[in-house]
């Protein structure tokens, strides 16, 4: 079988016309194209990448927070007063999130939140990021993370508890939801609580999702615990006799303050009304003022045992030194200052004991004016007290040469100068102490302070006597007595200022007292402010507190009773003159 070659021939359709350089010219550009994208791309991720790596991290690398967490504030027996505890919250991506009604109506309800307020939280599709609801209870978050929505997260923060609620809150104070304090101990040693976050560089994608780590992990530093100089117990027995106070005696407002007569420790600060720290929707500024640091008043009577002490300090007057107060009267450059009840002559433990205003302006004014303002100077008033407390009053005392004979005399029983509830706890600790003026601490420190001698230890028991007859039977204040304890103390019971005068028939009642008499353990001040249920002096409205308080702190604080039987508690107190 023979074959037979096929002639073929080229179409002319199919004969090109192209010059052969163009083609190679378009491979060698092709190749040229390649070799510059080779090269730009070594350039940008090689050569000069600086700009495009910080583009890049714009857009994926982010700077975790590392939250530390806050010190703790305990009393000074270690007990909690604050602490922070992990509170997760939960937001929501809403560009990503899965709408699906049901799973949106569970979410809603383990939010507590109504289905329109959850709706238009997440109607902004454009963003990537809204909180829902922070600082919840972790079980609560176990149960929306267990839904499995898509596009819901979580992050772990911590919130503050607050063991003693309102009890303490004045002292203690509160943090808002970023875990900054706002209030009281928790802003005033907000940087030493909050100790120092850490931060973690790292790389999501574009889901949010963290892919990898980028350079070193810088560890938070934990706040430091902050120990007070609080008794807790203490607190809660006085902050509820004030409270219970202030509602029997259909009150506006009450504060206590107890000191520790030999340390000048702060033991107790309670304030009625209080709020509590963990519920603080619907506050008030009448809730949250701090009325034993941020308000101030005219004392009363509680001023006179200055007066008195000056008086003995200079050798003017003894203990057993009449005063005639006949007849209850006395004129002052044409201005009348009277008691209650005439008393006749008296002695000056009798002027302190029947709180006579003639017999201790009689001693007053046998003083230079100057010298009793050293007097009130040397003791803390018209003075702001050293405590970190924002808003602390430091009174009115005027200078001594702008006072008129009639001032001088209004002053040494309590008118005519200003003073917080705290000024005048401190002002007393010259009696409890010996003569000394401590200064106040409401820091934990363990040691005795010096202190600035006032007056002479002879004449400090002196008055500690005279004290404790004002507080017993015949004087004005017999229902500060406790049982099983000697105590001492003044009452006072001033008008009200209103506009350019007093009110007629608004009043504020304190009493300032210490106990045992003869070796004081603890300062106690009491201030029930616009009494309205009949009772309106110091004795009857603020004594009972100062009582009850005593009794209980000093059982707390171990003291053992100076006093084997009950002290007759007379019903017919002697009236307080004001």
């Amino acid at each position: 079988m023979s074959s037979r070659s096929v002639q073929l021939s080229s179409s002319p359709l199919l004969a090109s016309k192209t010059p052969v350089w163009r083609s190679k010219l378009i491979v060698a550009a092709m190749a040229m194209a390649f070799v510059g994208l080779a090269g730009r791309a070594a350039y940008v991720q090689v050569f000069d990448n600086a700009f495009f790596k910080r583009q890049g991290e714009v857009r994926f690398a982010r700077t975790l927070t590392l939250p530390a967490n806050r010190g703790r504030i305990l009393d000074r027996n270690g007990l909690i007063l604050a602490s922070s505890v992990p509170a997760p919250s939960v937001w929501a991506n809403p560009e990503e999130i899965d709408r699906s009604p049901e799973g949106l109506r569970q979410l809603g309800k383990l939010l507590e939140m109504q289905p329109t307020e959850l709706a238009k939280k997440l109607e902004n599709e454009d963003k990537t990021f809204v909180w829902l609801r922070r600082q919840m209870d972790e079980s609560v978050v176990k149960e929306i993370q267990a839904l499995n929505i898509k596009g819901i997260y979580t992050i772990k923060e911590y919130k503050r508890l607050y063991p003693e609620g309102e009890a303490a809150a004045h002292i203690v104070g509160f943090t808002n939801v970023e875990d900054k304090g706002q209030e009281g101990v928790e802003l005033i040693f907000q940087n030493q609580l909050a100790g120092k976050p850490g931060a973690r560089r790292v790389i999501k994608d574009r889901l949010g999702r963290v892919v990898e780590d980028v350079g070193q992990m810088t560890p938070p530093v934990d706040g430091e615990d902050l120990q007070l100089s609080i008794d807790s117990k203490v607190q809660f027995f006085a902050y509820q006799k004030l409270r219970e106070a202030v509602l029997q005696n259909k009150a506006k407002a009450g504060s206590v303050v107890v000191l520790d007569a030999q340390s000048g420790e702060i033991l107790a600060l309670a304030n009625y009304p209080s709020y509590s720290p963990d519920k603080r929707l619907n506050l008030s500024g009448e809730q949250l003022r701090n009325r034993a640091l941020t308000d101030s008043f005219e004392p009363g009577s509680t001023m006179k045992p200055f007066a008195i002490a000056l008086g003995l300090e200079k050798g003017l007057i003894k203990p057993e030194t009449v005063i005639q107060t006949a007849p209850g009267r006395i004129n002052i450059t044409g201005s009348t200052i009277t008691d209650s009840h005439p008393h006749g002559a008296l002695t000056v433990n009798e002027v302190i004991q029947k709180s006579s205003n003639v017999g201790t302006v009689k001693i007053a004014m046998q003083m230079q004016p100057r010298e009793m303002w050293e007097m009130f100077t040397a003791v803390g008033l018209g003075q702001k007290p050293q405590l970190p407390f924002p808003g602390v009053v430091s009174g009115r005392l005027r200078a001594a040469k702008t006072w008129r004979p009639v001032e001088q005399a209004t002053m040494s029983y309590g008118y005519g100068v200003s003073v917080s509830l705290f000024q005048m706890a401190r002002a007393y600790t010259i009696f409890a102490s010996d003569g000394k003026s401590l200064p106040a601490t409401l820091i934990k420190n363990g040691q005795i302070p010096v202190g600035v001698p006032v007056i002479s230890p002879e004449n400090a028991q002196a008055m500690r006597h005279m004290l404790n007859l004002a507080a017993g039977p015949g004087g004005t204040a017999p229902k500060a007595q406790a049982v099983g304890y000697s105590v001492g103390g003044k009452t006072g019971t001033a008008h009200k200022q209103e506009g350019k005068g007093y009110a007629g028939k608004k009043y504020r009642g304190v009493f300032v007292g210490m106990a045992p008499i003869e070796h004081p353990r603890i300062v106690v001040a009491v201030m029930i402010d616009e009494p309205s249920n009949g009772l309106y002096f110091g004795g009857d409205v603020a004594a009972p507190v100062f009582s009850q308080t005593v009794q209980q702190s000093l059982r707390l604080l171990g003291v053992q009773p100076d006093m084997n039987v009950k002290p007759q508690i007379v019903a017919n107190a002697v009236e307080e003159s004001f």
